[in-house]
């Protein structure tokens, strides 16, 4: 039989951790539920049933292990373990959407700790309830919730290792192997939930620093394989939402590697396939990615529906969208809200590729004022600056993309800093801004590159298509679109194949000159007689930008002055 230590069985396996055997899981299960029936177990080993059960997928064997060992706790006389148990069991409920079945048993696990000292399972208490306020969007009282939980069990640690704690008032059983290790979790998870309040509050390091040592305690095996697959999909998660693709691809393999070590593992496999879909979504293996993302949907859709679902449509769904098939993309998006996910702003992307811009700005414009964090706005300021291009509202874009700016920089990560970059210089574009356009452009391109993404890489060279063109670079042009037209190709990326040929086949040269039609706009106004303060208000641009259009205009057609550049236009029927 695998060694058993009580609360966690014998060490994970985890990367990194000590030179041992994984456990397995299922022959755990299968010695010890004979005897659970027959009434023979501890507590302890009711706990080691019931983790054993959760771990291999039976969690009606895992509710009865976990209720009995409550029980058989307290006919030992330790109320405290009852509680621990009451928690698991209640974790357990709420990762597989019964809330009200989790709710009472964690309150359960507070009424047995109401006339107890303070101990370790105090707080375990604290867990849920910062958990609550992560929901909420409350980062204060989940700093203080998750704090409380760290320095107790920290401090718990630090009595225990200078001879100073009362084993048989920490632990009746006197089990100081699983007292230990149920301080080493309770830390572990208290600093994960510290991290993510820290990102929910805007202080990115501070955050990814608490969820990086989180991770030293999973990968040096220090852990129970709940608190393990907790922690790696929660650590992912959050690698995701801050756009640290370097994190999330390290953590990610280190999660698969640890599924692979358990084949017998039921639970984290699921949000493990979400995790690896959307690595291989960046890395451009979308067809890798689409077959992760569906195995991912059938896991996780039970019977009961695992939460992670929502997850798991979702990503389905940013693949199906990126790969034209709009009827699909609508489908997971649908899916994908009704299990509790967030489907901005990838649904108003939809609605723009569906030629509803106004929808698509009136759902990014109710996301964006419900939502605070600098790291969930990113990719809601970029997409709406991207619909406010499309609605040819161009101030509307340059107000988002200075608001962008401001917010990569408090984000600080590549991919955070690639579309901020990206986003100016197609405002710049739009503004009629080519040579500053295609400076920003070109730094959006490093960053995409540093990263290793190559469908932004080549949505990036479109743009500095568009830049060379309107700087009158036409061979620049043709060069960039057939180096984004191969990737695009390459990846299946339909809806960017078809703006690329729309862009391939257009001429920079339709109107005498070679100018731009915003410069004829510029210089029709100019042969009427209007100032560049009027024409900067008839056009909505800055004065600068008028005084470049016209000096642009005098390069192109050879003249030196505003007569000779309106004696051109009547010429040539342009004004």
């Amino acid at each position: 039989m695998p060694p058993i230590t009580g609360d966690g069985l014998a060490p994970t396996g985890s990367p990194g951790g000590p030179d041992q055997l994984a456990p397995s899981w299922s022959s755990v299960v299968d010695t010890l539920a004979p005897a659970a029936e027959a009434g023979t177990l501890s507590g302890v080993e009711l706990d080691d049933l019931a983790d054993a059960a959760h771990l291999v997928g039976r969690n009606d064997l895992h509710h009865r292990a976990r209720e009995r060992a409550i029980d058989t706790h307290l006919e030992e006389g330790d109320p405290r373990r009852a509680a621990r148990s009451a928690f698991w069991l209640g974790t357990v409920l709420a990762q597989g959407g019964e809330p009200a079945r989790a709710n009472g048993w964690l309150s359960r696990a507070a009424r047995l700790l109401a006339d107890q000292p303070e101990a370790v399972e105090h707080g375990y208490l604290l867990l849920p309830r910062g958990l609550m306020a992560l929901g909420s969007r409350d980062a204060d009282t989940a700093m203080e919730c998750f704090g409380r939980a760290v320095a107790l069990a920290d401090n718990r640690a630090h009595d225990r290792a200078h001879n100073r704690a009362d084993d048989r008032a920490d632990d009746p059983a006197g089990d100081r192997t699983t007292l230990d290790r149920a301080i080493v979790d309770l830390a572990t998870l208290g600093r994960l939930g510290l991290g993510q309040a820290w990102l929910l509050r805007g202080e990115v390091d501070d955050g990814v620093a608490l969820l990086d040592e989180a991770m030293l305690a999973v990968t040096a095996g220090e852990v129970g394989p709940l608190v393990t697959g907790i922690v790696y999909c929660a650590t992912i998660a959050c690698c995701r939402d801050i756009a640290d693709v370097a994190r999330a691809r390290e953590w990610t393999a280190a999660l698969a590697s640890w599924c692979a070590d358990h084949p017998d593992m039921v639970p984290f496999r699921g949000q493990c396939l979400v995790h690896r879909s959307e690595i291989l979504q960046h890395q451009g293996d979308w067809p890798a990615a689409v077959s992760a993302a569906h195995e991912a949907c059938v896991h996780l859709a039970g019977p009961p529906p695992q939460p992670a679902v929502g997850d798991a449509h979702h990503q389905q769904a940013e693949l199906d969208l990126l790969r034209g098939r709009d009827d699909e993309a609508e489908e997971g998006y649908q899916r994908a809200s009704q299990h509790g996910r967030a489907v901005q702003p990838g649904l108003a992307l939809l609605r723009l590729a569906q030629g509803q811009p106004e929808a698509a700005a009136g759902s990014l414009r109710r996301s964006l004022e419900e939502v605070d964090g600098p790291v969930l706005r990113v990719p809601l300021l970029a997409a709406s600056a991207e619909v406010a291009l499309a609605r040819d509202r161009v101030a509307e874009a340059r107000a988002f993309a200075d608001e962008l700016d401001a917010t990569a920089g408090r984000v600080g990560t590549p991919v955070a800093s690639a579309v901020a970059a990206g986003v100016r210089g197609v405002v710049l574009l739009a503004d009629d801004d080519a040579a500053s356009a295609l400076g920003w452009l070109r730094r959006a391109w490093a960053y995409w590159h540093e990263v290793d993404d190559p469908f932004e890489e080549a949505r990036v060279r479109v743009g500095i298509g568009q830049a060379c063109r309107a700087l009158g670079d036409e061979d620049g042009c043709r060069l960039e679109l057939d180096a984004a037209r191969q990737v695009m190709e390459a990846l299946g990326a339909t809806t960017e194949l078809a703006r690329i040929e729309r862009l391939a086949t257009t001429s920079a040269a339709e109107h005498p000159g070679g100018l731009s039609d915003r410069e004829v706009e510029v210089l029709q106004l100019v042969a009427g007689g209007a100032s560049n303060k009027a024409i900067a208000a008839e056009l909505v641009i800055s004065e600068h930008t008028v005084a470049r259009h016209l000096q642009n205009i005098y390069t192109k057609l050879g003249v030196d002055s505003r007569t000779a550049a309106a004696a051109f236009g009547y010429q040539h029927g342009l004004v």
